[in-house]
């Protein structure tokens, strides 16, 4: 057996997988983010490695499993975030994750010498204070004290898998999300790191995703409840991976939207998709030699939970969405604009902000709630359109993440999108079978990432209603006007606060 843990943005998932990756069980295990003013989003990655040791002990004890039938464990991580650590490789501070915008100055300081279309044709990403690049040089000019103590600088899957092995490593998935990884000759950028002031040697060895790190330590062992020696597979980001879990391993697979906490669209090619409007970036995919062309949104799920967070006094997340089904949102001229961390794509904006257009008296929870929804969709549609406008082929979108799980939701973005959705017998887990079968395949116990296409089964399609294809486009553009004209405002605000 396999176990995989996904550590994403609101806790770490272990689950059990048989050496075909098929998973058997899953435990999560929560900790808690630090959201503030100014853009800061942190963690405490010591919360990580404590939820690794419960969520294994967990599965293990759930299952009845026998630690020895355990034949390696693999990761996935959130990415484009800064763990930084001292030369005993304790972390200094928390965690910077992906949703952390405050580096806004530093990127603009990396853009004052490497102009944003070379970056993006080095790098397949535009210079953005989302990714790790710039919250490194945040510490180094905000925090010296820190920075005087900083040795190492690693991703959140890179991390556990040290604490693991007692061997700090990356892969390309996780390097290709940080704004220093040159993707065309696949090492790290010496352009963009001597912009930076950093030193090479701050950043992990980049080795391949299916590569075995090392074999758990005796204090890792007796801290996830497994045997000394079991073997560690790297695995990889969590985008990439989730293309895994969705089948997504070759050029000629349908591409995908994932509902998480972020959401995107996503697909595999064998060349950096580059876009004249510079909307979506390109992660290295965890297959070799395959890329991952990416759209992404920073609050698709994130909205739904705060917006439920918000409503949910008394009400739980079925009984608000039951609410939802019942009313309309654009068809009243009402919009939500989910940009409540910033914007990626499409608009690359860390001013952006959330905000619901066209509210009228009558307006309730249940409009509000269907806004939020509607308005991930409006959203996505203009993330799908930067790959349609390029030449990537959208006739079915396979949709995982755990928005995947209301049916209502995949109706409401096929009649957004024109666009047959398809839900599939894995939605929230894709990242963690996606490591399983990363591990299986490193460790030799599969021939290939193929397998992947025969885990998740297609359960039901959701199909446009007829009709609405003008409608859909005519209040897509509706939303597109709204963030248009509050865009100068979100840059007055940010001024002001």
């Amino acid at each position: 057996m396999i176990i995989a843990h996904d550590l994403g943005t609101t806790g770490d998932k272990a689950s059990l997988h048989d050496i075909d990756g098929r998973t058997l069980a899953t435990v999560t295990v929560a900790y808690e983010t630090d959201f503030r003013s100014g853009g800061v989003a942190e963690q405490d990655p010591e919360q990580w490695w404590v939820a690794v040791g419960e969520a294994s002990k967990a599965l293990l004890a759930r299952t009845g499993t026998d630690p020895g039938d355990v034949q390696g464990v693999a990761l996935s991580g959130q990415m484009m975030g800064a763990v930084f650590l001292d030369a005993d490789d304790t972390p200094v501070r928390p965690a910077i994750i992906w949703a952390d915008h405050r580096s806004v100055p530093q990127a603009d300081g990396l853009l004052a010498t490497v102009s944003q279309d070379e970056a993006y044709r080095e790098l397949g990403h535009r210079i953005d204070p989302t990714y790790t690049l710039s919250k490194i040089m945040w510490v180094q000019e905000h925090q010296p004290e820190i920075w005087r103590n900083t040795d190492r600088v690693c991703l959140a899957k890179d991390f556990v898998a040290l604490r693991m092995t007692g061997r700090l490593v990356t892969d390309p998935s996780d390097a290709s999300s940080t704004n220093a990884w040159d993707q065309e000759n696949g090492r790290w950028s010496d352009r963009l790191l001597a912009a930076a002031g950093i030193d090479p040697g701050l950043l992990p060895e980049v080795v391949a995703s299916t590569t075995v790190v090392g074999k758990l330590t005796t204090a890792a062992a007796k801290h996830t409840g497994l045997l000394v020696g079991t073997p560690v597979v790297l695995g990889g980001g969590d985008g990439p991976m989730a293309a895994v879990g969705a089948g997504v391993v070759a050029p000629e697979d349908a591409p995908y939207v994932s509902l998480g906490s972020s959401s995107w669209v996503s697909a595999a090619t064998t060349t950096p998709l580059l876009d004249p409007q510079m909307r979506s970036m390109t992660f290295n995919h965890v297959v070799p030699g395959l890329f991952v062309p990416t759209a992404t949104m920073q609050a698709g799920g994130a909205s739904l939970s705060w917006v439920t967070e918000l409503l949910g006094a008394g009400q739980n997340l079925d009984s608000l969405l039951e609410g939802a089904a019942q009313v309309r949102a654009a068809d009243e001229g009402l919009f939500f604009l989910p940009h409540l961390l910033g914007e990626r794509s499409p608009y690359w904006n860390a001013a952006a902000a959330g905000a619901f257009l066209g509210l009228e008296r009558h307006h309730g929870p249940a409009h509000l709630v269907r806004a939020v929804l509607e308005g991930v969709g409006f959203n996505l549609r203009t993330c799908i359109e930067a790959f349609t406008d390029n030449g990537l082929r959208v006739d079915t979108l396979d949709v995982i993440g755990g928005g995947a799980q209301s049916d209502m939701w995949m109706q409401i973005l096929a009649d957004i999108w024109q666009t047959p959705v398809r839900q599939r017998t894995i939605v929230a887990d894709a990242n963690s079978l996606g490591a399983a079968v990363t591990a299986a395949v490193g460790l030799g116990l599969v021939n290939g990432f193929e397998v992947a296409r025969d885990l998740s089964q297609i359960t039901a399609e959701f199909v446009p209603a007829p009709g609405g294809a003008r409608r859909s486009a005519e209040q897509h553009e509706v939303f597109l006007d709204g963030y248009q004209h509050l865009e100068p405002w979100f840059d007055t605000r940010m001024v002001r606060s």
